[in-house]
């Protein structure tokens, strides 16, 4: 007895309606990356291991998908390893590659690897699929699309303030109201020195990246958990309630990065000139992946605009000056931010915010009383189809009720309805589903009344 098929768990079938919507999203996404000049690129679904790890911190390493090596992949295992039930000295012997986790560790690699054959400044998108061993949950998925937007090649902030503008230009076309975050990893380690643990500067940035989840009182918790000692911990959570620059800056007397951060935040700003109200300053960002080195971004929906409506992050990303080093290239700064597509979906599904026609497949649907009727609509549909005209002809004369169920079920905004008068006229009866209004039509004039 065959089994019951089934989806590994954070993994989808996407229904003809779903990938519409989803070809929306995209397709906005996509046109605003290139209006401002970004180039599209791919990579492979899977890269070295060697290339992944190290790259996203301990939980991203942990949620790294590692694919077994071809063939016996216990021929060379690490039979130790396996004794000793030691999974982490036996994923090296039985495993070289891996299911990208993100698409920013990659282009990293994919620069050093074609340096010569792109120009710098380069500016590239890219929208593929990632893969995280992460729990699924609403707007959480362990496969699904990212869609990143990057420069490398140059320490400019005008690319921060020009990736705020591309975040805020694709949420107001998808009529999606949000709040986009900054701060700025040298601020962070600014409150570490201020606070005497710079020593423990992941520690502390891994912890106030839980923020939202564990609340002030978590995460100094989490601090503690991590040798940071709790009077730190608890100047950390102070300094965590400036919501001021000018402020900051008092508080970072003495602390050159810190204020360094202070400086590259206010001249972001500074470029837009008060042109982007989505645009706001949050010092409790932390961003936990390791390569972030200067601004980094968040975007939240504006829970103002949507009360009660509760969604993680959107979007996100931030400045990587040494990503590229540790593929044996130093100095070569990047920044870029990335779009959480699967969010976005889910956001715009469940708040009602696709375009009416965003689904509808075809402009119109032949249906024919007999089988010469049949053949008549296919030749009139060839032709449409060959000027553009997405149309299609029910497979044959069937009942009419049958006939006009299916183009309900298609969503159709027109049907043509052919029989042996409409055949010898050379004509169609235009019907339109949504008034019901329908007239006899010539063939030769059916595009421009759907148009």
């Amino acid at each position: 007895m065959s089994s019951k098929p089934s989806l590994p768990k954070g993994t989808r079938d996407f229904l003809p309606r779903q990938v519409a919507r989803r070809k929306y999203i995209f397709g906005v996404i996509e046109g605003i990356f290139r209006t401002y000049g970004y180039l599209p690129i791919e990579t492979p679904t899977m890269e070295n291991l060697s290339t992944l790890t190290g790259k996203y911190g301990e939980e991203g390493d942990r949620l790294l998908f590692k694919v077994l090596n071809n063939g016996d992949f216990l021929a060379n295992a690490d039979k130790e390893a396996i004794q000793n039930l030691d999974s982490n000295r036996i994923i090296p012997s039985i495993s070289k590659r891996g299911l990208r986790y993100d698409l920013t560790v990659p282009f990293a690699r994919f620069v050093v690897m074609n340096y010569n054959d792109i120009s710098l400044p380069f500016k590239r998108y890219q929208i593929q699929q990632v893969w995280r061993a992460d729990r699924p949950q609403r707007g959480r998925y362990q496969e699904f699309y990212q869609c990143d937007v990057d420069v490398v090649g140059s320490d400019s902030l005008m690319y921060e303030a020009e990736l705020v503008q591309i975040y805020a230009a694709v949420f107001r076309k998808l009529n999606i109201k949000v709040r986009v975050l900054i701060n700025n990893r040298k601020i962070l380690y600014g409150m570490a020195e201020a606070a005497g643990i710079a020593g423990k500067f992941m520690e502390m940035t891994i912890a106030i990246d839980k923020l939202d989840k564990i609340g002030p009182e978590g995460v100094i918790s989490e601090m503690t958990q991590r040798d940071i000692p709790g009077e730190s911990a608890r100047k950390v959570l102070e300094m965590l309630k400036i919501i001021d620059l000018a402020r900051l800056e008092a508080a970072f007397s003495g602390t050159t990065e810190g204020l360094n951060g202070v400086r590259e935040v206010r001249q972001v700003f500074d470029y837009l000139n008060g042109t982007l109200p989505e645009l706001t300053f949050d010092i409790s960002l932390a961003r936990g992946l390791n390569y972030y080195t200067g601004c980094i971004f968040e975007v939240k929906l504006d829970t103002d605009a949507y009360p009660g409506f509760s969604m993680g992050s959107i979007g996100g990303g931030g400045r990587y000056d040494n990503l590229t080093g540790v593929f044996g290239m130093p100095g070569i700064s990047g920044v870029g931010v990335s779009f959480g597509a699967e969010r976005i979906y889910d956001v715009m599904e469940e708040l009602d915010l696709f375009p009416g026609n965003v689904d509808q497949d075809i402009r119109l649907l032949f249906v024919a009383m007999d089988d010469e009727s049949h053949r008549f609509a296919f030749g009139i549909a060839t032709g449409l189809r060959e000027q553009g005209i997405p149309c299609d002809v029910y497979p044959e004369p069937a009942k009419m009720k049958k006939q006009m169920s299916y183009a309900n079920a298609r969503n159709v905004p027109f049907v043509a309805i052919i029989g042996e008068t409409e055949r010898q006229s050379g004509s169609v009866t235009l019907k339109s589903m949504i008034s019901g209004e329908q007239s006899l039509v010539p063939a030769d004039r059916i595009k421009e009344l759907l148009l």
